[in-house]
């Protein structure tokens, strides 16, 4: 007899000696009445076996039997040798027609011995972090690609920050794509407004760190280290401390902002009627401020971490794009289609050579600078090369579908010359025709 059905009996030996009364018994062994009078009636008639359950040493009729277990067992050890256990599941119905849930294959393997051999890892016990005290000591930034306005425009990139402390907003913008440019705008916003934070907590997008596998370039191994993108870069000049998190759980708090967006700024979107990204990032400038009121939680401690900018420092040469190049014998320097012509400057007439930091601003404007100094420039001629492939870039295109046929020149209308179609042969075209074989029969 196990434990419950001892303590039956003990109850039912007090009834019978008329220690209790059958509803104190049913009070005890939590039982109705009739229950009770059905044991007292079992264990007058069978003594304590009848108290037993009546199915207990009967085999279930559900039972599978052993010769399908030790089938079961042969093929996992032999065919199916090194199948987990879904998948040994699907093929035994499959190949062998042998229907089984994955629970009873995986308990007959394991009475047997046999586990998965794929090895999962053990679950992580992750909890809640605390907020940061204070606002300003960190923002977590990201971009959430999303049908924004519900198929009335293009999908749009929303690039944003969220507060730690606060849950406060303090700049989004959309952008096409989730772009650096967008990231600078963001940033820019942030530090004119309120000041530099302290530290920025983002994933590990490239625009942000330099991905792991790429490849070094010289100066980097002669360096001995991994020169940081153009982000990377702005965080360093700024004292900004840059934290990567290894999981989108890390993120929770902009993560959870993105989806709160995507119920409460769908919406608005609709409501307002944007179709442009200049119609979305005039309602989201409007939304932001009720958002905050309505989301936003005090800091656990007063005051806020975002540091002043320093005097007199230069905020469009450091939030902009920044690359090193060379100097051309010419003194002209280059950055893409663009060609700088640099004039004397300092007392020095030539800068053919230099190395230089050609500065690209948010604005499309571009600064080259020598050692701290900005040099004077203008736009240059461009090259050759770059002349003829603008002329060949400009085309027309061709109604008949075969292809894109370049724009006549002056001289070919003068002389009537046609213009090279592009295109597939004809079917009448001599390299259609098929050879005639020529048989000597003399």
């Amino acid at each position: 007899m196990n434990r419950k059905e001892q303590r039956r009996l003990v109850v039912l030996n007090q009834v019978g000696r008329g220690e209790l009364v059958g509803l104190e018994a049913a009070a005890l062994l939590g039982l109705s009445l009739r229950q009770v009078r059905r044991l007292l009636a079992a264990y007058g008639k069978e003594g304590a076996a009848g108290l037993a359950h009546g199915n207990r040493g009967r085999k279930p009729c559900h039972a599978l039997e052993h010769r399908l277990k030790e089938q079961v067992i042969g093929l996992a050890r032999t065919t199916y040798a090194g199948c987990n256990t879904q998948h040994f599941t699907e093929l035994l119905q499959e190949r062998e027609g042998v229907s089984l849930s994955r629970s009873s294959v995986r308990r007959i393997l394991l009475q047997a011995g046999l586990r998965s051999p794929r090895k999962r890892r053990p679950p992580k016990h992750r909890r809640r972090r605390e907020r940061y005290p204070r606002e300003g000591q960190l923002l977590q930034i990201d971009g959430s690609r999303h049908d924004w306005l519900q198929g009335r425009g293009p999908y749009l990139t929303l690039v944003g920050a969220i507060d730690d402390a606060t849950g406060k907003v303090p700049h989004a913008l959309f952008r096409e794509q989730e772009d650096a440019q967008g990231y600078f705008l963001l940033l820019r916003q942030i530090v004119a407004e309120h000041g530099i934070p302290v530290a920025l907590y983002h994933d590990r997008h490239s625009i942000f760190d330099v991905p792991g596998k790429a490849a070094e370039s010289l100066e980097e191994q002669l360096e001995g280290k991994r020169r940081p993108t153009q982000f990377g870069r702005l965080m360093e000049e700024l004292g900004i401390t840059s934290i990567a998190s290894l999981s989108p759980q890390a993120r929770g708090r902009i993560e959870r902002l993105w989806g709160t967006f995507q119920d409460r700024l769908v919406s608005e979107l609709r409501l307002a009627g944007a179709r442009t990204l200049h119609d979305a990032n005039r309602v989201l400038k409007d939304f932001l401020p009720r958002y905050n009121q309505r989301f936003a939680i005090p800091p656990a401690e007063a005051g806020a971490a975002f540091c002043k900018l320093q005097e007199g420092l230069d905020l469009d040469g450091v939030l902009c794009f920044k690359y090193e190049r060379t100097v051309g014998t010419d003194n002209v320097v280059r950055l893409g289609e663009h060609r700088l012509q640099i004039m004397p400057t300092n007392g020095r007439a030539s800068y053919a050579r230099a190395r230089v930091e050609v500065q690209e601003r948010l604005d499309g404007s571009l600064a080259v600078y020598y050692q701290g100094h900005c040099l004077a420039t203008k736009p240059a001629p461009p090259e050759a090369p770059l002349l003829r492939a603008r002329h060949m870039a400009r085309v027309v295109p061709n109604t008949s579908g075969a292809g894109i046929a370049p724009q006549a020149s002056v001289k070919e209308k003068t002389l009537n010359i046609p213009p090279i179609h592009s295109g597939k042969p004809g079917p009448n075209h001599p390299w259609r025709r098929p050879f005639k074989v020529h048989i000597d029969r003399g």
